[in-house]
């Protein structure tokens, strides 16, 4: 059974770890206990939205990018296929017969 406080806390503790940063620094950070966010990052205890933001502007990443991560590993672990796509910032530039990004038009 998928558990999605799980899935969040692994995103969570691994963006942590890529940075190389310890637990005290970023509950620090964020202003939540170190024994909260451990929890979180164990998957044992839910985040609310305002404490997932926090940690998310503690780890100076987009609560989206974290939330897009946690859905692909759910969707994977569902079956399902996760495809590659294009950020929407580059969507109207991308010429894919090219491979390349050009002016649309």
């Amino acid at each position: 059974m998928i558990v999605l406080r799980r899935e969040i806390g692994d995103v969570l503790r691994d963006a942590r770890q890529r940075q190389g940063r310890t637990l005290r620094e970023v509950s620090s950070a964020a202003r939540v206990s170190l024994g909260y966010l451990s929890e979180v990052e164990r998957g044992q205890k839910e985040a609310s939205s305002e404490l997932l933001h926090s940690i998310c502007e503690a780890l100076d990443l987009p609560m989206s990018v974290v939330l897009r991560e946690v859905s692909d590993r759910v969707a994977v672990a569902e079956g399902l296929f996760v495809p590659d796509t294009v950020p929407a910032e580059l969507a109207g530039i991308v010429r894919p017969e090219r491979g390349v990004l050009a002016p649309v038009g």
